[in-house]
C-alpha cells in the first residue's frame, strides 16, 4: 500500500471508530431513557405486577414489529433495571474527577434537578455492571473499564479475580472510598502491589507439579494477560536479563518498566516458600540497577518476588523498616472465592 493509500485507510478507520463510539453512546442513552419511561409508566408493587408484565409484552410485540430484534420482554426488563440501578447512584461517588474529565461521558436526566453522568462504555459492559450489587465496587469497575479500555471479557476476568477486594486489602476506609471514586491511582511503589496475584490464565492448575522455568514460560506465553494482571503503566523489558558483576553472571527472571512510577520493576519467581536468601538476592538486583542502570531522572528500582508461599515475619525482619523498594506477593493459579476475599477485608479493618 502506497503512502497516500495508508493515510486514507487510517482516516477511514478513524472515522469508523468514531461512528461506532457514537452509535454505542446513543444506544446506551436510549436504553437508559426507555428504562426510565417504563418505570414512570408502570408502577411497582404486587397490585401492578401482572399489569406491568402484560404492558411489557405488548410493548415488546409492537416495538419488535417496527424495529426488529433487541426488544424482547427480557431486554426491556434489563433496560428498566439499568435505569433503576444508575438513577439511584450516589452523587458523592459519581462527582469524582474521572466523570468530570471525560469529554465523551453521557449526561442523562434523572429528573428536572439531577443529571447522571455515565462513562462511555458499551451496553454489554453496563449489562455486566448492573449485576454488581455493591455500588462502590460497581463504580470502581466502571472507572477501570473506561480508563484501561477493557473489553467485556477482561472486565469479567478482573471482577472474577476479585481485583476490587485485593486492592482494598491494603487500604483504610478513606482510601477504599477513593478507590471507588477514582479507580486505581499509581503514585507510590505500594500502589502496584496486589496480594495475591491471580494467574489462572496460565493453565498451570492442571499440572500436579511444575518448575520455575515452567511458570516463567507460561507467563511469557501469556505476557499480555500477565501485564494486565500486574496493572497500569507496565512495559516488558525482557526475560532472563543478564548482568555481570565482579566477573560473575546474574539473571533476573523478568524485567519491566513502569512509566507511571518512572522506574524499573524487577520480578523474581519462586514456586516454593520464600526464604531470606531470596530477599537478599533481590536486594542485590535492585542495588545493581539503582547504581549502574537507572538514569538520574528515574526513580529507585522496585523488586517484586512472586512466590507460592510467604511469611510476613521473615520479610519484616529481613528488610529495613522504611522499605519502599522490595516487595513479596503470593500468586495462585485458580480464581479465588470473592467471599473469602471479602472476609479478609473485614478482618483487616
Amino acid at each position: 500500500m502506497n503512502p497516500l493509500s495508508q493515510k486514507i485507510a487510517l482516516l477511514i478507520e478513524s472515522a469508523r471508530l468514531q461512528v461506532a463510539k457514537s452509535i454505542n453512546m446513543a444506544m446506551v442513552s436510549t436504553y437508559y431513557n426507555i428504562g426510565k419511561l417504563i418505570i414512570e409508566n408502570i408502577q411497582e408493587g404486587e397490585k401492578r405486577a401482572k399489569y406491568g408484565k402484560k404492558v411489557l409484552q405488548l410493548i415488546s410485540l409492537e416495538i419488535t414489529k417496527k424495529f426488529g430484534r433487541g426488544f424482547s420482554v427480557q431486554n426491556l426488563e434489563r433496560m428498566r433495571n439499568f435505569y433503576q440501578t444508575y438513577s439511584n447512584s450516589s452523587n458523592t461517588l459519581r462527582n469524582s474527577k474521572v466523570y468530570q474529565k471525560s469529554s465523551n461521558a453521557l449526561r442523562v436526566s434523572i429528573n428536572k434537578n439531577n443529571i447522571l453522568i455515565l462513562l462511555p462504555l458499551s451496553w454489554s459492559h453496563y449489562l455486566f455492571l448492573i449485576r454488581i450489587k455493591n455500588e462502590s465496587e460497581r463504580q470502581f469497575y466502571e472507572i477501570e473499564a473506561y480508563t484501561n479500555q477493557w473489553i467485556l471479557s477482561e472486565l469479567e476476568r478482573q471482577f472474577n479475580s476479585g481485583l476490587y477486594e485485593r486492592l482494598s486489602l491494603s487500604k483504610n476506609k478513606t482510601n477504599i472510598l477513593k478507590l471507588s471514586q477514582e479507580g486505581q491511582i499509581i503514585k507510590t511503589p505500594q500502589d502496584i502491589i496486589k496480594d495475591p496475584l491471580i494467574l489462572e490464565f496460565l493453565g498451570l492448575e492442571e499440572k500436579s507439579s511444575y518448575s520455575e522455568t515452567d511458570l516463567e514460560t507460561a507467563i511469557i506465553n501469556r505476557i499480555e494477560f500477565f501485564m494486565l494482571e500486574l496493572g497500569k503503566g507496565f512495559f516488558f523489558g525482557g526475560r532472563q536479563v543478564r548482568f555481570t558483576f565482579d566477573e560473575e553472571h546474574f539473571f533476573i527472571d523478568l524485567v519491566f518498566y513502569n512509566r507511571l512510577l518512572q522506574c524499573f520493576v524487577l520480578i523474581d519467581l519462586k514456586i516454593g516458600k520464600l526464604k531470606h536468601q531470596d530477599i537478599g538476592q533481590m536486594q542485590m538486583y535492585i542495588n545493581y540497577y539503582d547504581r549502574f542502570v537507572k538514569k538520574e531522572n528515574e526513580n529507585q528500582t522496585i523488586g517484586i518476588i512472586i512466590c507460592k508461599d510467604k511469611k510476613d515475619a521473615i520479610i519484616e525482619i529481613t528488610l529495613p523498616k522504611d522499605n519502599k523498594q522490595l516487595f513479596a506477593t503470593k500468586y495462585q493459579t485458580i480464581l479465588p472465592s470473592k467471599e473469602q476475599l471479602k472476609q479478609l477485608i473485614e478482618k483487616n479493618k
